[in-house]
């Protein structure tokens, strides 16, 4: 073979994957495709995926997925019904569905966001003004379990609305606008909702004031209790020390009509048990009303006397 028909023959193999390369595209399954010749579509969108095939050089595949995509704003500051400045952050989830009239319309995701920018912060903020802080952070009338006396709970104002309703009139407002922008919007939320730094400053100076208050009524109702506690304490230690001592004074009692009644028998007994009797209780009282400094004077008839002139005669 010549020089001149490999030579040939290699422009022609070239020519041929270059086209059959230009002409041939893979649908994948999280894309659909739009032909355009010309700059204008032709055919329907492509949706299924697979090999498919176009014009060489003429036609062009333009790519646009199927999944869901993301949408996330910016946050914004807003005024509710009641004039009250907040910040709401949103986000929302939308995808393409009708290819054809989105490549008219926006042709790429960039422009889309673009246009979702516009159309969600604008019905949020409408929605926003139109309604009061409680039904937007709010979803339901349950009421909260607030952690203080019984008499401290607070009653909160019920809701007709509620933050789930407004997001969905959000996404019923705007779905005619994304609609014809061939995007289907599919859910929006509300990502954080807070308020402005100066009014926020001032509700946590309020809630602060609000739980040192409800502080320091525990400290003072739990000193109450302290000191009934010790009341309580005192009175039944009193009453325990007055029982014992009235039992004591019993059993004392007892005692002593006991070694009474000893004593009585044992006297009665002979005339040297009385006699003993008589001189042990003498001995005792003497014992008791005497010291070692004392003086002591009797008569010649007195019972010391004659108990002291025995020992003494003895």
């Amino acid at each position: 073979m010549s020089e001149v028909k490999k030579t040939v023959l290699t422009f022609v193999s070239a020519f041929v994957l270059l086209l059959a390369w230009s002409s041939a595209y893979i649908v994948d399954e999280t894309q659909q495709v739009i032909i355009t010749q010309f700059g204008k579509p032709v055919g329907d969108p492509i949706v299924t995926p697979g090999l498919r095939f176009k014009l060489p050089f003429i036609q062009e595949a333009h790519y646009f997925d199927k999944r869901f995509l993301e949408w996330d704003g910016d946050p914004n500051e807003m005024t509710t019904k009641e004039k009250r400045y907040i910040w709401v952050d949103t986000y929302a989830r939308w995808r393409i569905s009708d290819p054809l009239l989105y490549f008219q319309r926006l042709q790429d995701e960039r422009r889309a966001q673009s246009r979702l920018d516009g159309i969600l912060d604008g019905e949020t903020r409408k929605a926003i003004a139109n309604h009061s802080l409680v039904e937007i952070v709010r979803s339901t009338n349950r009421q909260p379990v607030v952690m203080g006396p019984a008499d401290e709970q607070t009653t909160f104002l019920e809701i007709a609305i509620g933050r789930e309703k407004i997001t969905r009139d959000i996404i019923e407002a705007a779905r005619p606008r994304t609609v014809e922008l061939g995007i289907e919007l599919l859910d929006l939320r509300f990502k954080r909702i807070n308020y402005r730094e100066d009014v926020e400053r001032s509700i946590y100076e309020r809630m602060i004031t609000e739980r040192k208050r409800i502080a320091d009524r525990f400290r003072s109702e739990g000193q109450g209790e302290a000191l009934k506690i010790l009341g309580d304490k005192d009175r039944d230690l009193k009453k325990i020390q007055s029982e014992a001592y009235r039992t004591a004074q019993e059993i004392i009692g007892k005692a002593d009509a006991e070694a009474t009644a000893i004593y009585a028998s044992a006297y009665n007994q002979s005339q040297a048990a009385r006699d003993f009797y008589s001189f042990l209780k003498t001995m005792e009282t003497l014992e008791s009303t005497l010291s070692e400094k004392d003086m002591l004077i009797l008569s010649t008839s007195n019972d010391f006397y004659k108990y002291l002139q025995k020992a003494g005669g003895r």
